[in-house]
């Protein structure tokens, strides 16, 4: 069975480990309710995930190789408590080896780092869809100039995967501006909220839009740098040519965020 793709947001830090108090207490509840109930909305259960965090960026696109990720804290000022976060979900040097192949043969140079752990862009949401961390998880960087039609090609060298049972994960946020997560910016983040709904649904059109997703309203508004937004960029990728969908919108801090799911 072909699995579908998603870009899920990972919130703000910890933000789901912990007491939030920059705003009202259930800020991230429906977040965090709706990345609980993700793996069960699958078709069937993945035999591995591969997750694309908006936390990773190298010069050439570079796969997490270790069987055994430690954890990466690349957060600052939150409860000590939430340093004491385990996830302990297997590598799979097996895994990483294949996206090298599907990437190389798509003519991307890459590279391996058998030593970086798992960043909060993969922990955070993935302590919640698999609280028992039973699924191998591997990580893949993005590459630091941000291109979209790169990274959109090689979400599609990577769509084999989706028939041998592994997820494809992009973790970010649709809205990422640290200035702006403010009354301020309501009416603008749901302008270009909508206009990403709209843009990821026709696979038509998607592609051309998502190269320019400049031009969609306030765009720079949503985010001042793309880093957040360009695991979507993989994972709409990774289903070309099948139609995309908000598979969950919220507002939280007062802008509006969305997931969406590509294919299935």
């Amino acid at each position: 069975m072909t699995l579908p793709t998603l870009f899920i947001p990972h919130g703000a830090g910890p933000c789901f480990f912990m007491d939030w108090t920059r705003g009202p207490a259930d800020t991230w509840d429906r977040t965090a309710a709706w990345l609980k109930g993700l793996v069960a909305e699958l078709p069937e259960r993945p035999k591995a995930i591969l997750v694309v965090s908006g936390h990773w960026e190298e010069p050439v696109f570079t796969v997490g190789s270790s069987p055994k990720p430690p954890m990466l804290f690349d957060y600052y000022g939150f409860p000590e408590e939430t340093y004491r976060l385990r996830f302990d979900a297997p590598g799979s040097p097996a895994l990483a080896a294949r996206v090298r192949d599907l990437l190389g043969a798509a003519g991307f140079p890459t590279a391996q780092d058998d030593g970086r752990g798992y960043d909060h862009g993969v922990f955070v949401p993935l302590l919640l869809a698999t609280p028992d961390a039973d699924i191998p998880v591997v990580q893949l960087s993005l590459r630091h100039d941000l291109d979209p039609a790169a990274h959109l090609a090689a979400g599609q060298a990577l769509a084999p995967l989706r028939d041998e049972g592994v997820l494809i994960v992009g973790s970010g946020m649709s809205w990422h501006n640290m200035r702006g997560f403010s009354p301020a910016f309501t009416a603008r983040s749901e302008a270009f909220d909508a206009w990403l709904g709209d843009a990821i649904a026709d696979p038509a059109a998607r592609d051309e839009a998502i190269r320019h997703w400049e031009q969609g309203p306030y765009a720079r508004d949503a985010h001042p740098r793309e880093e957040h937004l360009a695991p979507l960029f993989v994972a709409a990728g990774a289903a070309q040519g099948e139609p995309g969908r908000v598979a969950f919108r919220d507002i939280a801090m007062d802008v509006a965020i969305s997931s969406y799911r590509f294919g299935l």
